[in-house]
């Protein structure tokens, strides 16, 4: 493969410290290449180093004659006073670019609900973000550096700029190099894993979860101060390996490896104990919400519906995952549980022993402890916890979520954004909540920092609620996986995959609904489609039906997929016969998903 840019040697220092020292590193036609490495080690910094927009002061960058390269930084540029338009496409042409399938792609990808016309200082930060990647990927470039290019993206968003990744070149053509937390984004469109670590930057071969794999054989290979570090990594490819199948499929995972590697270690999570535990701590009732309606006044003086006819009853102990594109509700859905938000119409019932903390976006729980030390927070704690079925003390739980004895003595202002989000959810933890809500738990936390987090939140006894645009979290953590779509509350078996099929069917049919309903000047009228009277009546009656339909298909396959589980695994006839039970409730349930659809387009 042709050599596309390369480093030498390289030697970059600041007053205080070394970030690299004699890195040779290089790129060729056809890689991809994630970038891991702890908060702080200097990934940032080597993606600004291989694009030229700093100077190593030592050392040298070298790039083939005519490459060219395009870089995407965490913070924007953008001219606030141009349009959207303007910004993406620049002086293109309108029949130049609606001819450019590319153009289109990115486009829609990305800007497809952002006025053209708009300028750029009235978007919000996520929609600055899409702007931004859009005007980048519209470009015909060699080398791409991407830092943090998911941040603000939804799943649906991630999804599609894997699939334009992994569309944009040919195999052996271009070159990617990506800085990201996101490890189900990794593991879509790398080729080449660089850990950046201890001022050098050591190379993997694949995606993350073969860079796993390679890091656990490095690591077993280590001396003894690495078994804390190595214990943990061996559970994360612990969980690839059973967990994740459509990543141990990929060549370049060696199975037989792993499956050694992994031979004594056991299951993530001990369900059927943390379910006991969590029944112990909550009884049977945690939150049901019955028929629930939730409207918000719009400035013309008519109702918004957010949410309608929803009924979810919480179980102790369950671990869900809630997907929905931004504004569809989700933010809603657990201000009811938290009991922050009441309904329009329904009922909400509440156990007696419920004890709800939610981890949010913001920090407000250390604005009361800004200016102590972290060793002080940590002494007004209970003496010892139960985690995982052991005994700890809060500084045990501490050092578990990365923290070194040299930082108990800073103030708590003075943390990184990632040590601030790993204090703020462990003393919620600490609090000891029966129910727990993390809203976007991942911002600040590098890959190593999110698996002790998951690590953590395996021996959680209580019931989890994740709303995260971090699919590799939402599919570790949570047992089962709800979307709020058009106001309902639809489970999804089969999880983030069937939600996108979901999300792209809706797509599709509000494309024909739209162009259905288009025409010139001299064209009659479109058909109301609005349902008046009777009509109306019925398919609202049939679409509450359909959502509590899809609720008892959910729950009957959970208990056949449970069952066949826990069955003799070498009793193939009966095994069979569940599978094809669970695979007829699998189509009835597609099939009334497609109804839900088309109804919920209806009354929208």
């Amino acid at each position: 493969m042709a050599h596309l840019l390369g480093a030498e040697t390289l030697h970059l220092e600041y007053p205080t410290r070394v970030i690299f020292d004699s890195v040779t590193i290089g790129l060729n036609e056809g890689d991809r290449v994630g970038i891991v490495g702890r908060n702080g080690d200097g990934k940032s910094t080597l993606l600004r180093l291989l694009a030229g927009r700093i100077e190593p002061d030592g050392g040298r960058v070298t790039r083939r004659n005519g490459v060219t390269l395009a870089m995407l930084d965490q913070s924007d540029e953008l001219d606030g006073t141009r349009t959207v338009g303007e910004t993406i496409l620049g002086d293109i042409e309108e029949h130049v670019w609606a001819g450019d399938p590319q153009v289109r792609d990115v486009i829609s990808g990305l800007a497809a609900d952002i006025p053209f016309d708009a300028l750029v200082s009235s978007l919000s930060g996520g929609q600055r973000r899409r702007v931004a990647l859009a005007e980048l990927l519209i470009g015909d470039h060699d080398v791409i550096f991407l830092d943090e290019p998911t941040n603000h993206l939804d799943v649906e968003g991630i999804a599609w700029l894997a699939g334009h990744l992994r569309r944009r070149w040919s195999t052996n053509a271009g070159g990617l190099v990506v800085v990201t937390h996101d490890r189900w984004f990794l593991d879509e469109i790398c080729t080449a894993t660089w850990e950046v670590h201890d001022r050098l930057i050591e190379p993997f071969e694949g995606g993350y979860a073969a860079y796993i794999l390679q890091r656990v054989e490095r690591d077993r290979m280590a001396s003894a101060t690495e078994n804390k570090r190595q214990n943990l990594m061996r559970k994360e490819l612990a969980w690839l390996r059973r967990g994740a199948p459509a990543r141990s499929t990929k060549p370049k995972f060696r199975i037989d490896a792993a499956n050694e590697l992994i031979a004594n270690e056991p299951p993530a999570r001990d369900s059927v104990s943390l379910a006991s535990m969590a029944m112990q701590r909550l009884g049977k009732d945690v939150v049901d919400l019955e028929n629930i309606s939730v409207s918000y006044p719009n400035p013309d003086g008519s109702a918004k519906r957010v949410l309608h006819d929803l009924t979810w009853r919480i179980a102790p102990g369950e671990r869900t995952g809630i997907l929905g594109v931004n504004g569809a509700g989700k933010s809603t859905l657990l201000s009811l549980v938290s009991g922050t938000t009441l309904p329009t119409t329904g009922k909400v019932k509440r156990g007696q022993t419920i004890k709800v903390s939610t981890l949010t976006q913001q920090l407000f729980e250390l604005e009361d402890i800004w200016n102590d030390r972290v060793s002080d927070v940590i002494g007004r704690q209970k003496s010892s916890y139960i985690a995982g079925g052991k005994e700890m003390t809060p500084g045990q739980l501490l050092e578990r979520v990365g923290f070194t004895s040299a930082q108990l003595s800073t103030q708590v202002k003075d943390l990184s954004g990632g040590q601030k989000r790993r204090l703020q959810l462990l003393l919620i933890i600490l609090d000891e909540p029966n129910v727990l809500i993390l809203d976007e738990p991942t911002n600040d936390l590098d890959t190593d920092m999110l698996a002790a987090i998951e690590d953590l939140l395996d021996s959680y006894a209580g019931t989890l609620l994740v709303v995260s645009h971090d699919r590799y979290l939402v599919e570790r953590v949570t047992d089962n996986q709800y979307a709020v779509i058009n106001g309902g509350f639809v489970h999804l078996p089969r999880g983030i995959d069937q939600y996108l099929e979901m999300r792209t069917l809706q797509q599709k049919q509000q494309a024909e609904k739209a162009a259905g309903g288009s025409g010139n000047a001299t064209s009659a009228p479109a058909k109301k489609t609005g349902l008046q009277g009777a009509e109306l009546r019925n398919a609202q009656k049939e679409l509450a039906a359909a959502d509590r339909k899809l609720q008892k298909f959910g729950m009957q396959i959970q208990d056949k997929q449970a069952s066949m589980a826990s069955h003799d695994q070498l009793d193939y006839s009966v095994l069979g016969t569940m599978q094809a039970e669970i695979q007829g409730l699998q189509d009835q349930m597609d099939t009334l998903e497609l109804r839900w659809l088309e109804l919920s387009e209806l009354l929208a």
